[in-house]
């Protein structure tokens, strides 16, 4: 256990040491800290596919959209919207139950332009029902509105 006084000190001192965000207080005068490494092994670090050019980025884009019923290109991922657009859309789907795929083009900038070029449409996110572009969120948010979403999804989900 390192002390209160000690860990303030040592944090003064050393700018360049890097905490885990894990410092828990295990009692009112004292603190665990643990130390991060750089030197992890490359098992836990994230693994990405590597898009070279635009011609993979559109290959990878038709393999998405024929391959998954419902196919959302998005800023962040469901569980953490990185823009108040994709959070619309994805609240959207979870409403109408819909069981759907989705790709966090923020990861992936070739994807990102990429999927403009393919779609012929400026902004993101973008949804395909079975290979066909449907919109973007307004156009989503009308037909949610208007019940032409639901009634889409349901008969593509009588057609599988």
């Amino acid at each position: 256990m390192i002390s209160l006084n000690v860990l303030q000190r040592a944090s003064r001192t050393v700018a360049s040491t890097r905490f885990a965000g894990a410092i828990s207080r295990s009692s009112p005068s004292t603190l665990t800290a643990r130390f991060m490494s750089d030197d992890g092994h490359s098992d836990f670090s994230p693994k990405r596919k590597v898009v070279k050019d635009d011609d993979e980025a559109q290959k990878m884009i038709r393999e998405h959209v024929t391959k998954n019923h419902i196919m959302l290109y998005m800023k962040g991922n469901p569980s953490m919207p990185m823009c108040g657009f994709s959070a619309t859309v994805i609240k959207i789907l979870k409403d109408e139950g819909a069981d759907f795929s989705s790709v966090n083009v923020l990861d992936y900038p070739a994807i990102r332009e990429g999927v403009k070029q393919y779609s012929e449409w400026p902004t993101i996110p973008q949804l395909y029902v079975d290979g066909e572009f449907i919109g973007g969120c307004d156009i989503i948010t009308g037909m949610h509105e208007s019940g032409e979403l639901e009634e889409l999804l349901k008969v593509e989900k009588k057609e599988e």
